[in-house]
């Protein structure tokens, strides 16, 4: 079979965006299992709503990790950056999604009051971010962007 004949299937997973989805859902929702101790009421709340509270959360980091992709692509004018990101594509990246987060944590910690941080939960001074959730798009992002190259190339 020809490149040019594959199927749809094969063609949609060659697409950046559905592997930075799948890959970014991947390595959130463990993320998100881990650091249930650090939020208030996760540890002790029952197992079904604690997976549904962490999956939710892990969709959402999917769609920070999508948005921050798109970003990067528009000031590459590629959707084909990540295959070979440039320092700065990869530093954008990692950078959108801590700014998305930062957004995210403040207004549901103390807009929304969504959630709350356990005392165990190191902040960030004076802004009172988690630094866990910061940690995680400093942290995850490389990871995604060397899962989809390693996946594309």
């Amino acid at each position: 079979m020809s490149p040019g004949s594959r199927g749809g299937a094969s063609r949609l997973a060659d697409l950046p965006e559905l592997n930075v989805a799948f890959f970014a859902f991947l390595l959130n929702f463990v993320w998100e299992f881990l650091q249930v101790p650090f939020f208030r009421g996760m540890a002790e709340a029952p197992h079904w709503e604690a997976v549904q509270s962490c999956t939710l959360a892990t969709v959402g980091d999917a769609g920070i990790a999508l948005v921050a992709f798109w970003m990067v692509a528009l000031a590459a004018r590629s959707r084909s950056w990540v295959i070979h990101p440039t320092p700065r594509q990869l530093l954008g990246f990692v950078a959108m999604g801590v700014g998305i987060t930062m957004a995210f944590e403040w207004l549901a910690t103390e807009v929304l009051d969504r959630w709350s941080y356990a005392e165990s939960m190191p902040t960030l001074p004076l802004l009172g971010t988690g630094l866990l959730p910061i940690l995680q798009w400093i942290v995850l992002p490389p990871a995604i962007v060397w899962l989809v190259r390693r996946q594309l190339s």
